[in-house]
Formats: C-alpha cells, sequence, structure tokens
C-alpha cells in the first residue's frame, strides 16, 4: 500500500513528465513494417495480446497512445507514476506483476479482452532479466485463444538508460522504426505449451529487433 506523500509524488511526476513526453512524440518519424498483422488480428474480430521488451515502453507509448490498450503495471511506487502517465496517453491498466497481484491482473486482462481491448505486455518486465521473456503473456494467450502479436521499436538516434532494461529514449525528430511480426497462437494453458511460446516470443523479438535496427538506419 503506497502512503499518501508517495501518491503525491507519483502525481507529480505524471504532471510533469507527460507534457515532455507528448512534445517529443510529435517529433518523432514512424517507419512501419508488419502493420498487416495487427490490421488481420483485428479485422478477425479479436484483439492482440502485444508483446514487447520492458526498454521500448516508450516508443510504445508515443505508437499506440489512444487506443484504449490495458497494460500491466507494478502496485509499487513506481508503477503508479507510470499508471499514471499511461492514463493520461489514453492506455487502462490493470495493477500486478509476477511477484504481487498477478493473478488479479490476468484475470483482469483477460475480461479487457472478451470487452474488445487489446492488451500489452512487456515480456521482461518489471525487473528482469532483460530479454527474458516471461510466462503471463503466454498464459493469457492459451486462456482465451486470442493471438499474440510480437513488436520491436527501435530508434535511429537515442539517449540509453541506465536501468537493468537499458530503456531507449527516441532523441527529438528521430527515426522510429516498429516492426510487427506474425500472430502466435497458443493451443492451451498447459505447462509445456506455455513454455513452447516463451520461447518462441524470445526468438521472434530477437528477429524483430535486428530488422527494426536496418529499417531505423535504412534510407528508404
Amino acid at each position: 500500500m503506497l502512503t499518501s506523500g508517495q501518491r503525491f509524488k507519483a502525481a507529480l511526476i505524471a504532471t510533469m513528465a507527460s507534457p515532455i513526453i507528448a512534445a517529443l512524440a510529435a517529433t518523432l518519424r514512424w517507419k512501419v513494417e508488419g502493420a498487416g498483422h495487427l490490421e488481420a488480428v483485428i479485422g478477425s474480430g479479436r484483439q492482440p495480446i502485444i508483446t514487447i521488451w520492458h526498454g521500448r515502453i516508450l516508443p510504445g507509448l508515443c505508437y499506440f497512445r489512444d487506443r484504449h490498450i490495458v497494460v500491466i503495471t507494478s502496485q509499487n511506487f513506481d508503477g503508479e507514476w507510470i499508471a499514471r502517465i499511461l492514463h493520461r496517453f489514453g492506455f487502462g491498466t490493470a495493477r500486478g506483476s509476477s511477484s504481487r497481484g498477478g493473478v488479479r491482473a490476468l484475470v483482469q486482462l483477460r475480461q479487457d479482452l472478451r470487452d474488445g481491448r487489446g492488451v500489452a505486455f512487456t515480456l521482461d518486465g518489471p525487473r528482469g532479466p532483460a530479454r527474458v521473456a516471461q510466462p503471463g503473456a503466454a498464459w493469457l494467450a492459451g486462456a482465451t485463444g486470442y493471438p499474440l502479436l510480437p513488436l520491436h521499436f527501435e530508434a535511429n538516434r537515442f539517449w540509453t538508460m541506465g536501468s537493468w532494461d537499458r530503456t531507449q529514449i527516441p532523441k527529438p525528430f528521430a527515426t522510429v522504426a516498429l516492426t510487427i511480426g506474425e500472430p502466435l497462437q497458443v493451443g492451451d494453458t498447459a505447462e509445456p505449451s506455455v513454455e513452447a511460446a516463451r520461447l518462441a516470443l524470445e526468438d521472434r523479438l530477437r528477429h524483430l529487433e535486428n530488422r527494426a535496427r536496418e529499417l531505423a538506419h535504412s534510407s528508404l
């Protein structure tokens, strides 16, 4: 449970950071590859379970703003101010993590999908290790029949934070490449099915990252 002081501080961070993020987002240029995969999922009458690495939250926030996508955020202080920023950019949140409140958050996400809202996971969050997928997204896909949609953002000019996830912050007027992979179905919630999907996501995201880096720096 957060103290009133922590909630006030989280609100202050969100109030200060949100206009800065919005101003940055307005300068970014985008190259998108694989948009047809996202369109095909929505065209089928379903919603995607979007999966990205934790270090690419910021460009994801800019690109998918105001689409009512629901994101898991931790119940700690960091999760509080992140949730407040997400709300300002038109996202919903489910509060929980692998260590606290995770089951409740997954139940909410299951209902959000049924209600026609897409959901998103930072696969290696909230504390890592980096580039190692946690099983929650794959389990949700197996439980609902909705497809996993792996994607990656990469900027041609950026700052890198010293955090565990090496968060990438695009510089103003950078070009950001978004590569979207083929949807991945998970047949059930049995441990072998979830583990196979988890490993497949890691593999697909590696390929998408390499392709996004090429696209971001290409002259096309």
